[in-house]
């Protein structure tokens, strides 16, 4: 398990990282998600002992991973913005790995590099952006540690190469028990892997939850009112994180359960109504909405 405790990072007058406490637990997919800013690459740095808290703690298995060698070979970190060596082929970043990490399986990762397509002889600086990603990928699950930590890793791959990249991780971890961490813009990508969320914003976080479960505890509801006092007893009756209307049709996304809400539904008896899932997208922007983050307030 992977446990940030009140954790604190801060850059000059930034505060990049605000009293954090969260616990990844082993082999599940944990999907990071946040608003542009909210402090997920400082975070993923604090995780594998890269940056250093100025307050709290960041435990891998009980034990601080800053400055500590025993907790951060259990942790393979790929960013992303990836660093490779300028004039180096994908051969000479596996000597560097195989030189940090003791179970690093180069025949794993020649068998992983020609399924792939990739050349272990050429130059990585004449790859494009989708094949850096693979390379970094492949070298990550090759180190065969316990957690993998991925930064925007989908970005530049295409569909193909991503539903790879995802059944390349499932594989590993019914096989070795991996628990990948990935931080991610494309909520879509996440949706598909992830078992648990967690939401940063203004470097805290808002939540960290089962994602099955926070889908069960917040909807989307449309409906009909072509009347004042039903809307009252709407807006009274329910937990309403956000509402909006186009004349008698309005849309909102309600917390609670699914039951609940459709028994006060059916009591105020609109002229329609319907309660429709929700995506992470649309969940995220409920969640961050309610914060003050809100598309309509940014352009009007």
């Amino acid at each position: 398990m992977i446990e940030l405790q009140n954790v604190r990072k801060s850059f000059d007058a930034v505060q990049a990282v605000d009293n954090v406490s969260a616990a990844i637990e082993e082999g599940h997919v944990f999907g990071l998600i946040g608003t542009n800013g909210a402090g997920k690459s400082t975070l993923m740095r604090l995780l594998c002992g890269v940056y250093k808290p100025e307050e709290g703690c960041v435990l891998v298995d009980g034990d601080p991973v800053y400055d500590n060698p025993g907790a951060k070979a259990k942790i393979f970190y790929i960013s992303d913005e990836q660093y490779f060596f300028k004039s180096g082929t994908p051969k000479d970043m596996l000597h560097l790995y195989q030189s940090f990490y003791p179970e690093y399986d180069g025949e794993k990762w020649r068998e992983m590099m020609g399924r792939f397509g990739l050349d272990c002889g050429r130059k990585i600086n004449t790859f494009s952006k989708g094949m850096k990603k693979q390379l970094s990928v492949i070298c990550g699950v090759c180190a065969n540690t316990k957690y993998l930590l991925c930064d925007e890793t989908f970005d530049g791959l295409d569909p193909v190469m991503r539903q790879a990249v995802k059944m390349v991780f499932i594989r590993e971890m019914e096989e070795r028990g991996l628990t990948p961490v990935i931080a991610s813009h494309n909520l879509r990508e996440l949706e598909d892997i992830c078992e648990y969320v967690g939401l940063l914003h203004r470097g805290g976080i808002l939540f960290e939850k089962d994602l099955d479960e926070m889908k069960l505890n917040i909807h989307k509801v449309q409906c009909i009112i072509q009347d004042k006092a039903r809307l009252t007893r709407l807006r009274a009756g329910l937990d309403l994180m956000t509402m909006e209307n186009r004349g008698s049709l309005y849309t909102f996304t309600v917390r609670g359960q699914r039951e609940d809400a459709e028994r006060f539904m059916e009591e105020l008896n609109p002229v329609f109504y319907e309660l429709l899932p929700l995506s992470l997208e649309e969940i995220f922007i409920s969640e961050t909405e309610v914060r003050g983050y809100d598309a309509k307030a940014l352009i009007f």
